[in-house]
């Protein structure tokens, strides 16, 4: 190769220093995992190689067989690893090795723990593999030629990983990427045809492209070669590259020749994973449609699990040749976790999304594939419970979203939910729907629930008072996807679910003969005061009425029976208040009764706001004038010391 022009300095973005100055300080802590992130890279340029050749009506293979070679060189210090897939053009270089992964590297940043193991595991996620040469690697240097494009149109990109990197033209007579490791002092250890092929077995068996080394003479005396296998044999003649992995496809291969550790070295390839799945759905389904799923759930949330131009986890391929990442046509975006294979007979190679949109094959796919995945989940919640409830603290969130988005499986989520109740032992949701029913007490018809903005704030809600003293459960909901959950599911297993922060509480069922009369007897008792409080409160509450929900607090603000629940007004309105608040009062609390009693006193309508603004932030909304509440209740505290006096 002949140099063409000058060489090009270029600096790193910032971003990109701070991931190399991780990688450099050897993030990651196992360092082999650096030649499956190189060989995952090749591979992926092959499978770009074939999806492009074949949608030009071209044979993949017209130039030779596809292939990813490794070797080294003793003498030089230097591993090599190379491919003939799709290669680089010099913006494509600039694009992809010059910048990190543009769209995800502040959120990676951000997320790291200071944990060396975790945030390796965030390397991993992250796809920043081809840096991970720079733990091994003093100087990489990476010479690429764009399939299509011209011999001298080849690039050389250069870099020891401290800052900058040098791009310059170079011949390159054939397609694809070379990448030249001069390692660091103290990796001789990869010198060796032995380790690399144990590291290639270990982490890329799997490939489907074939991995080649160079046949080497073995030497009985250091159980390795004597060489990297690029000189001559005794005969003069340099001996054949040879195959090391087994480059199968595994989803192909029937499931009784395939044990755990198989699936387990196969999900963390696919998957650039550190951790085994929790488990894992592989069929093949025959008959109007054939296709092969290798579906796998992972025991990790990925860092960017919540970023909504993240990258899915299921790969669609074409009778073995990959196609594309799925962008939402095959797997629904709240399974967007599910790793794994999905390998059809009957897309045609040249696919594009518009046309998997209008497919009744991809629509076949799809169902079999999310009904396989949920009845998986099913089987580990029930037998395998605390696989499920790392499943669930991990993707719990994300799988709620099925119930509003996914109407033909909601029977099937709703059963797989798990929840915080008031009788839960700890934080953990233990409890699913099935339990709450079974557990319900005699009298009771509903399933209750509370939204509030957090867990810690629904546990000490006094929406709960009434419900606790009476032994009533009630779901604790305290995510952002709660509200949307509630909303859709109105109901499990022919079981109401009710909000205890909505409408007045019907716990009529459930109360004794001397509970009725003592609210007859308040109705009566504070039917002036609650007729003098909702005038002095126009235009703040829509109602005032006595609480059957209340037993210590002295008010609190429920949502009228027609709106919506709260969660969803501190959405649509500022002070995070629903449309219609109305306050409710405890008759047996003490400030209420002698409120009742001096209901026309001067201070009368100074007492009537300080409650309602303690309801409301009771309830976790916003005052609108905080300065005069604060002003009022010291107002109150001067005129109780004055008569104390």
């Amino acid at each position: 190769m002949s140099v063409e022009a000058e060489q090009e300095v270029h600096s790193f973005q910032a971003e990109a220093v701070q991931v190399l100055d991780l990688m450099v300080n050897s993030l990651y802590s196992n360092k082999e995992i650096f030649l499956r992130e190189l060989i995952s890279n090749s591979s992926d340029a092959i499978d770009r190689l074939r999806l492009e050749m074949v949608s030009r009506g071209q044979a993949p293979e017209e130039d030779g067989p596809l292939r990813i070679r490794v070797s080294y060189d003793k003498d030089a210090g230097t591993l090599t690893v190379a491919d003939n897939g799709i290669g680089m053009s010099r913006d494509e270089v600039v694009e992809n090795i010059g910048t990190i992964a543009k769209s995800g590297t502040r959120e990676f940043l951000a997320s790291l723990t200071g944990d060396q193991r975790k945030d390796a595991a965030l390397i991993g996620q992250f796809g920043v593999g081809f840096y991970s040469s720079f733990i091994v690697a003093e100087k990489v240097v990476l010479t690429t030629r764009r399939a299509g494009a011209e011999p001298g149109e080849g690039v050389r990109w250069t870099s020891d990983g401290k800052g900058s990197y040098t791009l310059e033209a170079v011949e390159v007579p054939e397609r694809g990427t070379t990448i030249v490791l001069h390692l660091r002092e103290g990796e001789d250890d990869l010198l060796s045809s032995w380790r690399l092929r144990s590291i290639i077995e270990k982490y890329s068996d799997h490939i489907s492209v074939p991995i080649l080394m160079p046949a080497e003479a073995w030497d009985p005396g250091t159980g390795d070669s004597g060489d990297s296998g690029e000189k001559a044999d005794g005969e003069g003649e340099p001996k054949p590259d040879v195959t090391v992995n087994r480059g199968s496809a595994l989803w192909t291969r029937p499931k009784s020749e395939l044990a755990d550790s198989d699936y387990n070295d196969f999900f963390r390839h696919i998957a650039g994973e550190f951790s085994d799945p929790l488990g894992w759905v592989h069929s093949k389904i025959e008959g109007t449609y054939e296709y092969t799923l290798l579906l796998f759930i992972p025991s990790r949330a990925p860092y960017d699990l919540w970023v909504p131009e993240a990258r899915r986890g299921v790969r669609l391929h074409v009778q073995r040749v990959f196609i594309m990442e799925d962008t939402g046509q095959i797997m629904p975006r709240y399974l967007r976790f599910v790793r794994g294979i999905i390998d059809s007979s009957d897309l045609p190679l040249n696919v594009s999304r518009e046309i998997l949109q209008g497919s009744r094959a991809v629509d076949n796919i799809r169902g079999t594939a999310v009904k396989r995945v949920l009845r998986r989940l099913a089987e580990m919640a029930d037998g395998e419970p605390e696989k499920y409830a790392t499943f669930w603290k991990e993707f719990g969130a994300t799988l709620k979203e099925g119930i509003a988005d996914d109407f033909s499986n909601r029977d099937e989520i709703a059963k797989l939910l798990r929840f915080t109740t008031t009788k839960s032992a700890t934080d953990d949701p233990d409890t699913s729907l099935a339990d709450y029913v079974a557990r319900m007490k005699e009298g009771q018809s509903d399933i209750y629930y509370l939204l509030a903005p957090s867990l810690a704030a629904a546990k000490s809600s006094p929406h709960l008072e009434a419900f606790r003293t009476k032994g009533v459960e009630v779901l604790l909901l305290g995510e952002a996807v709660d509200n949307w959950v509630v909303s859709s599911l109105r109901e499990f297993d022919g079981t109401k679910l009710q909000s205890v922060a909505q409408g007045a509480a019907d716990l009529g069922a459930l109360e004794d003969e001397e509970e009725k009369q003592a609210k007859e007897q308040a109705d009566a008792e504070y039917a002036d005061l609650l007729g003098k409080l909702k005038a002095c409160l126009s235009g703040q509450a829509h109602d005032v009425r006595l609480s059957t929900r209340l037993t210590t607090s002295p008010a609190c603000i429920v949502s009228n029976e027609p709106e919506v629940d709260l969660n969803l007004m501190h959405r649509l309105r500022g002070t995070g208040l629903p449309r219609q608040p109305v306050l409710e009062l405890n008759p047996k609390h003490p400030l209420v009764r002698r409120l009742n009693s001096e209901a026309g006193g001067e201070h009368f309508g100074e007492w009537a706001q300080v409650l309602f603004n303690q309801a409301v932030l009771t309830l976790g909304a916003r005052i609108e004038d905080p300065a005069t509440f604060v002003k009022r209740l010291n107002s109150l505290l001067v005129a109780l010391t004055d008569e104390g006096d």
